[in-house]
């Protein structure tokens, strides 16, 4: 079960509670006073989190160079409209997924993930040779540097989505076939890849991310824990901290 489905339900309980007890019981019993207590707070972290921002962290490499595993984010969550909790039904239309955005959605088996949208409703999407291609154009990229990723040779270049420009990673010795890897996005939904071209599980292995299992738009960085560092001090990565995730990052500024 999601947290956020578990929030929805302590605040209907707790709510309920306080409601049977101001209309009928009045009483003053411990339970009544705990949801009492706790009403209020739910309803607030319910608010700020289904319509203001919500932090995620991100738990695997996918999304390098752009995101690091311990990377701390902000979702924002009305950037494509105030959606009702749990079930994502939009209630207040104020936007819609570009080409180029990073998105946090839902998933199978109770997880989110964030990928990058390239295809949006409408859009013929390939990947082929390790090239992507939209409406039949090759979206340009550049290489920048020879890298190492935990000791896999890695090629890092720049991508150029619509006026966003990121980077990717690509193993040269990793080549795998994909399920969808020719596709015509349907009405509702969108095509996402992870940055991380070579290791990522994302739209070519299981299709469409469809618009009410979206949760948000992520935007920025507010804390970076490198948990693999084997300096001492506190293993935090200060130069990637408020930074804003659509600014480009080079290979050097990755390492930090």
């Amino acid at each position: 079960m999601r947290f956020e489905e578990i929030l929805v339900i302590c605040t209907v309980v707790t709510g309920v509670v306080c409601v049977v007890n101001y209309f009928l019981l009045k009483s003053k019993a411990w339970l009544v006073e705990v949801c009492k207590s706790f009403f209020p707070v739910f309803v607030i972290v319910l608010v700020l989190r289904s319509f203001i921002f919500e932090p995620f962290r991100i738990p695997t490499g996918s999304m390098k160079p752009t995101l690091l595993e311990g990377d701390f984010i902000l979702v924002n969550k009305y950037a494509y409209g105030l959606r009702l909790p749990v079930v994502g039904t939009t209630v207040v239309p104020l936007g819609s997924p570009k080409t180029g955005d990073i998105i946090v959605f839902r998933h199978t088996e109770g997880k989110d993930l964030i990928k990058r949208v390239v295809g949006v409703p409408g859009d013929h999407v390939k990947y082929a040779n390790k090239q992507l291609y939209i409406n039949g154009v090759a979206v340009p990229n550049k290489e920048l540097a020879i890298t190492q990723d935990r000791g896999m040779y890695t090629v890092e270049s720049t991508e150029q989505l619509n006026a966003i420009t990121h980077g990717i990673y690509d193993y040269p010795q990793i080549s795998r076939r994909y399920a969808y890897s020719d596709v015509i996005v349907p009405p509702g939904s969108y095509f996402v890849m992870g940055d991380n071209r070579s290791n990522s599980e994302d739209g070519r292995v299981w299709g469409f991310v469809k618009d009410k299992d979206i949760l948000g738009k992520a935007v920025i960085t507010w804390m970076s824990w490198n948990s693999e560092s084997d300096t001492q001090g506190i293993p935090i990565r200060w130069s990637r901290l408020g930074k804003s995730i659509y600014k480009y990052s080079s290979e050097s500024d990755v390492k930090s």
